[in-house]
């Protein structure tokens, strides 16, 4: 696709990440950017490392290759520079940022243009040394300041001092067209779980999310070894990245042969195809020391019908209405855990599919893909001129 000034007078909108990587933060810019398109305007993504280029420029889009994901000072500032030819180039309307570092070049380049300026918080910035916070609050700095929870919301307003009508609440959604329990899913249940060296008569407790203190691990085997003289069926699975032999999965290790439930964690690594997963999973559990910023799984895992079982802080817990959608347990308290989970085990199959139902309805009227799309689309339009809006319900 040829400079701006070839283009027809659309609205043009630069998305600007660290890297394209396998995240939900990548997962939501290339959702974005497919929105931008068919919403009639023209989607241009910037970043390093380019695993979703080939699908941005299938669907239409522009994939500008710059090393985003630096954090040197040097870098920062050189990459000033080349976003706002980007800029100039494309005359782009409005820069989306995701992430600190860029969000710096960003805002640094738009100043010598016109174009808008938004930010998206994806997650809870750390202020480990005195600079941190001062680093951390370019991402206040947008026109409109796009929160993916009421949790993170309530944090940007009285930790950073953003303001009401500065600030967007726009949840993460999920694909239901790829979330679905009525397809067709006995053979990729069944890869799975050879692959996996899960049987039959096994139940599956899941736990999605990267081998690291915070997600909770440590007390799900704790809840489990509650549980292991009745309910020996039971196994978990962890699915998620681990960083190998390090000290966190040396230690829940050694705690799972001290509780002798050893023998029932099945640690799996990343899977390519989660709605499977979630098939294959009889309970989802969330449970989490740290609150989530928002906690994708949740919804995904809802989406497929299954219950989940959530510690209720953050943005996990706001999208599970206790024992209606979900269940809600006290963060950090192993007894609690167990004592939702036993009753989950005993629970008729009925009943739990009930949940599932329900679950999966909310998630319909509150956190699909296109709504995510759609509510963005209107932010964006909040800042266009009346000539250039994109098409938005």
């Amino acid at each position: 696709m040829g400079s701006r000034s070839m283009m027809s007078d659309k609205p043009v909108i630069l998305q600007v990440l660290p890297a394209l990587g396998t995240g939900g933060v990548e997962r939501g810019t290339v959702d974005m950017a497919q929105g931008i398109i068919a919403a009639g305007g023209i989607a241009i993504v910037a970043s390093a490392d380019g695993i979703w280029k080939n699908s941005l420029e299938r669907m239409g889009a522009i994939y500008i290759d710059l090393p985003l994901n630096s954090k040197k000072p040097w870098v920062i500032w050189k990459n000033q520079f080349a976003l706002e030819k980007v800029i100039r180039e494309y005359r782009v309307d409005i820069v989306h940022v995701r992430s600190r570092a860029p969000a710096w070049s960003a805002w640094l380049a738009i100043k010598k243009t016109k174009a808008h300026f938004i930010t998206t918080w994806h997650g809870v910035f750390s202020e480990t040394w005195r600079g941190k916070r001062w680093y951390n609050q370019v991402m206040t700095k947008g026109e409109r300041v796009i929160a993916i929870s009421h949790y993170i919301a309530d944090r940007l307003k009285t930790h950073y001092g953003v303001k009401e009508q500065q600030l967007r609440i726009v949840p993460r959604g999920v694909d239901l067209t790829n979330f679905d329990p009525n397809l067709s899913f006995g053979e990729r249940v069944a890869d799975l779980a050879k692959k996996w060296g899960i049987v039959e008569t096994q139940k599956v407790i899941l736990l999605p999310g990267r081998l690291t203190e915070w997600k909770g691990h440590e007390l799900l085997v704790l809840a489990m070894a509650k549980l292991q003289q009745q309910y020996q069926e039971w196994i978990c699975v962890f699915v998620g990245p681990s960083k190998g032999k390090d000290k966190f999965t040396q230690r829940l290790l050694t705690l799972a042969n001290q509780l002798h439930v050893r023998d029932r964690l099945y640690f799996v690594g990343n899977c390519q195809d989660m709605p499977a997963a979630f098939m294959l999973a009889n309970i989802v559990v969330v449970p989490s020391l740290k609150p989530e910023p928002f906690g994708r799984v949740v919804i995904e895992a809802q989406a497929m019908e299954r219950s989940v079982v959530v510690a209720n802080h953050g943005g996990a817990a706001e999208t599970v209405k206790d024992k209606k959608t979900g269940y809600v347990f006290e963060p950090g308290n192993s007894d609690d855990l167990a004592k939702i989970l036993q009753e989950l085990m005993e629970a008729s199959e009925a009943d739990l599919q009930w949940v599932g139902r329900l679950a999966r309805e909310d998630v319909q009227e509150s956190y699909t893909l296109e709504q995510m799309q759609q509510a963005t689309l209107r932010v964006y339009n909040e800042l266009l001129p009346e000539t250039k809006q994109l098409n938005c319900l």
